[in-house]
């Protein structure tokens, strides 16, 4: 009897053990990181979000011509093969037709008044187009929506989120990108704002990455045996990124603090060093 009840209480832990592995194993795979740091060894930590403007010399590698990331990332959405979500919360998934509205520029046409619609102006008559007239009504009809989406080339901005972390284990500074997000530049919307296109998890672009490894490349301009994978390019930081915003209270900018122009690149460049400096201080103690 003590021999059953042994093994009863040994498989029971063994069925336990597993459910929590299965558990353990779903939630890995929903984490952002590519590399999740276990919570019991952060010691310090700051959620830091940066833009990456494609056009800076130091970021054309990321946006070389046909192989531009901003492309990858569009055809890996219309493809199904890579998930897009409203915001960098990374919570709510949007359609692919949602992801496309956000990458086709608005209509932003002046309105006609009554009168300029009952003169017939914003109509235009088959008998007073020539094409249309010689190709027939069914045939123009018929002709296929031509799409005026943004060229790849045009999203040039990026903004990336990261976990600043201190691991005590491996006593480092670690920059853990969560997600990066697609953004519509101020310089193409007709109000002069960036507007957002969707939100990526950071683990879901490097197996993207990892499975086109023919177009997902870091352009080495110097060694044409040496591109690199973009996912190897994230993970050895080269890119140049300046700070927008670091974890506070009122959820605000740094230009929301500081002023927007110089004062805020100003103040980006403050926020970079005084990170640097806490990993220099933790070694004083």
């Amino acid at each position: 009897m003590k021999l059953v009840k042994v093994i009863g209480v040994a498989a029971g832990i063994m069925l336990s053990a597993g459910a929590m592995a299965q558990q353990v194993s779903t939630t890995a795979s929903s984490n952002p990181s590519a590399r999740p740091i276990p919570e019991h060894d952060v010691l310090f930590k700051k959620t830091v979000w940066r833009k990456i403007d494609l056009r800076e010399k130091q970021n054309r590698p990321l946006f070389s011509e046909n192989r531009e990331i901003t492309k990858i990332i569009i055809n890996a959405v219309k493809s199904g093969e890579l998930v897009a979500y409203k915001t960098d919360s990374v919570s709510t998934p949007i359609t692919r037709e949602e992801f496309m509205a956000n990458i086709t520029p608005k209509e932003t046409g002046e309105q006609l008044t009554d009168e300029e619609i009952a003169a017939g102006f914003g109509k235009q008559k088959q008998e007073d187009d020539p094409w249309g007239a010689a190709l027939g009504k069914d045939a123009a009809a018929d002709a296929a929506p031509v799409s005026n989406e943004y060229f790849p080339k045009q999203l040039y901005l990026l903004e990336l989120k990261e976990n600043v972390v201190f691991d005590k284990k491996r006593s480092r500074m670690y920059h853990d990108i969560q997600t990066i997000s697609l953004k519509v530049p101020s310089t193409l919307h007709p109000l002069g704002i960036e507007m957002p296109v969707a939100s990526f998890k950071m683990s879901d672009l490097v197996r993207v990455f990892r499975n086109n490894p023919d177009v997902a490349i870091w352009y080495n301009a110097q060694n044409d045996a040496q591109h690199k994978n973009l996912a190897d390019a994230f993970d050895l930081w080269l890119f140049s990124s300046y700070i927008t915003k670091i974890s506070n209270p009122n959820d605000r900018g740094l230009s929301d603090i500081y002023g927007g122009g110089k004062k805020g690149l100003l103040a980006a460049q403050d926020a970079a060093e005084a990170l640097i400096e806490y990993e220099y201080s933790l070694w004083s103690y």
